[in-house]
């Protein structure tokens, strides 16, 4: 491993422990969210390791399919950061352009990933990508990462970033309730709890963001699905519906 390695790990790198920090048991439900978790960590760090995709893309096509997406998220995570602290490659844009394509959606949310964890503004970056409508799982993405590893902040104490437009806070609490998923292990009645314990004006996009991790991350036999749908109360529909239409293509994530 050489000297620039392991300064980007040391600088940039997320330990394993810290990554299943938040699971709570050894149930089929933990283990299939920590396997997804590690997947995306080791897309990560196989980017820090080595950017150059012709080592890069071989490492990630290595894992079983149903986890490759969560590895190219990670890889997305590895090359936003090194783009924002070494900006003149355009890493990023090059793996969305080529090898990373099949996983577009994943890659966005990377990104978003990568601009939480080193406190960079999500907005000016998302203005800058090429996608209008994609460009905003950027803003999932930096939801997701602010709800899995500053629960406290964000889901206890339901911080609202207030560097954010009220659109992309919005989206934002989409990613904070997929988020949930993982943190609540896929629990009916934890989940239900918690986004009840948030304003009303809130609890929507919150929904939105379960019924998509419902939809692609699974893990939960269809009864619990519908329970989940009957906890969503007054979102129901709304959960109901975008699980469906989300089903089609983010299992190709």
């Amino acid at each position: 491993m050489t000297f620039l390695v392991k300064l980007r790990q040391a600088l940039m790198g997320v330990s394993y422990k810290e990554a299943i920090s938040f699971s709570e048991g050894n149930s089929e439900t933990w283990k299939q969210l920590e396997t997804a978790v590690l997947s995306a960590i080791e897309g990560y760090h196989a980017t820090l390791e080595s950017s150059k995709f012709e080592v890069l893309i071989p490492r990630l096509d290595a894992l079983a399919l149903e986890l490759r997406g969560y590895a190219y998220e990670g890889a997305a995570m590895g090359l936003t950061a090194l783009d924002c602290v070494l900006p003149w490659k355009k890493r990023l844009q090059t793996y969305l352009a080529g090898p990373g394509t099949p996983h577009i959606y994943m890659i966005h949310i990377g990104a978003g990933e990568a601009l939480a964890r080193l406190r960079r503004k999500p907005e000016p970056f998302i203005a800058r990508l090429e996608d209008r409508t994609l460009c905003w799982l950027v803003m999932d993405g930096y939801g997701f990462h602010e709800g899995f590893f500053a629960r406290k902040r964000y889901v206890d104490d339901k911080v609202v970033p207030a560097h954010l437009s009220p659109y992309a806070r919005r989206i934002f609490d989409q990613g904070l309730g997929r988020s949930l998923w993982f943190s609540a292990g896929a629990n009916v009645e934890r989940i239900a709890a918690t986004v009840a314990a948030f304003p009303m004006n809130r609890q929507a996009d919150l929904w939105v963001g379960v019924g998509v991790a419902c939809a692609y991350v699974g893990g939960v036999d269809h009864p619990t699905v519908e329970a989940f749908q009957q906890a969503a109360g007054p979102y129901q529909s709304y959960m109901a519906a975008l699980a469906r239409s989300c089903g089609g293509f983010l299992a190709n994530w």
